[in-house]
């Protein structure tokens, strides 16, 4: 088994076979009296959200509070309870195909369990957004798998609405036949639009989880493979998972690097900026001292008061001096961190174009992979979504 494995059910408080809500919460968490099919049961893991036990009390408190509109023959509407046969809960399923053996044997087979659950739930995120309350873990059957569970977030607490299938097929359903179309044609064309909810759901999740973890949409009996053809596909999807996982390393090197180069290319123009304000303040005192020897020369002093004034003038002028060969250090130093700082930005600008071209090249070689790996269309009636 080398095929993505996910499954939604909705469940209600009566339930279908005995399958209510609370044998649901009782056989997650690992009730004995709804867990005898595990030889060594034992508590799950929670890996985001709630506690199943948590689930079961905002579960029942929310159905308990839950009304739904409801007219008489008199025209009254009301808001009631809603009954009990409804559905008011939705788990989903999703089983990695290692054996549980293995997953406990190699630390790398853990890694990608690992990496396979975050995508997961990160993909039940993007779906359900805050209805998504609880993804648990299980290990204590043959495959580690997770279940998680969406609870409705309407007045009459619909888990239908969850459900990929289900609204596409009633949306048929209520539109009524089509000019010329009976029941019977109706119904399977509803049948139609429910497969093809559940197809574009599945498909997405084998998009966003599956074939980075590696996996393929469907297993060899589903579409008559025969054994070679089947090691091709599991090949072609370990390829394609290998070159995204290159494909990652590449993008973050190249970000790093670019990073790297942004603080260089700040700290070389900060040291420019400092340079040109410390040239600025010699150049303003260099003006300062010729003011004042200007005015010296210039004055009427007499000569006792010049001499007097002669030392302070004379120290002035050899600052004059001083301020102008530091400002001409300073010019000099500044146009060759200028100098540095462009060709910086000029190393950038190619840097980030090798990036783009790396990253266009990757986006080929995964498209060139999705393409390999691209599923035969199914023989009709030979499979389901």
């Amino acid at each position: 088994m080398a095929y993505q494995f996910a499954r939604i059910e909705l469940y209600s408080r009566s339930g279908k076979s005995g399958r209510t809500t609370d044998y649901i919460f009782d056989e997650v968490t690992r009730v004995p009296s709804a867990s005898v099919h595990v030889p060594s049961p034992k508590p799950p893991e929670v890996v985001y959200g709630l506690h199943p036990d948590a689930v079961r009390g905002l579960h029942d408190e929310r159905a308990s509070a839950a009304k739904t509109s409801r007219t008489d023959r008199n025209g009254k509407t009301s808001l009631k309870a809603i009954r009990k046969d409804q559905n008011t809960l939705a788990g989903l399923i999703f089983s990695h195909p290692v054996s549980m053996d293995e997953y406990r044997g190699s630390a790398d087979v853990r890694r990608d369990v690992s990496d396979w659950e975050q995508r997961s739930i990160e993909w039940l995120r993007a779906q359900y957004g805050d209805r998504l309350v609880s993804v648990v873990r299980h290990t204590d059957e043959s495959h580690p798998h997770l279940h998680a569970y969406l609870l409705p977030d309407d007045v009459e607490m619909r888990a239908g609405l969850l459900h990929p299938g289900y609204p596409a097929k009633n949306a048929v359903v209520a539109a009524g036949p089509l000019p010329g179309e009976d029941k019977k044609a109706m119904g399977k064309r509803a049948d139609r639009a429910y497969v093809a909810g559940m197809r574009a759901w599945l498909d997405d999740y084998h998009t966003k989880v599956a074939i980075p973890a590696g996996l393929t949409r469907l297993g060899a009996g589903k579409r008559r493979l025969t054994r070679a053809q089947w090691h091709q596909e599991k090949a072609q999807a370990a390829a394609l998972k290998e070159a995204l996982e290159r494909a990652r390393v590449v993008e973050a090197k190249g970000r790093a690097y670019i990073d790297l180069t942004k603080k260089k290319a700040a700290a070389i123009e900060s040291d420019a900026a400092k340079a040109k304000a410390s040239a600025d303040r010699f150049k303003g005192v260099g003006g300062a001292v010729r003011a004042v020897v200007d005015g010296a020369r210039e004055s009427a002093l007499r000569d006792s008061l010049r001499q007097e004034y002669a030392a302070a003038v004379t120290a002035t002028k050899a600052a004059l001096e001083k301020a102008r060969s530091d400002a001409d250090r300073e010019r000099i130093a500044r146009r060759e961190i200028e100098k540095k700082a462009a060709e910086q930005r000029h190393a950038l600008r190619l840097q980030a174009q090798r990036l783009a071209s790396a990253q266009q090249k990757i986006r080929d070689l995964s498209r060139a992979l999705a393409a390999a790996v691209d599923e035969p269309r199914p023989i009709s009636g030979g499979m389901t979504p």
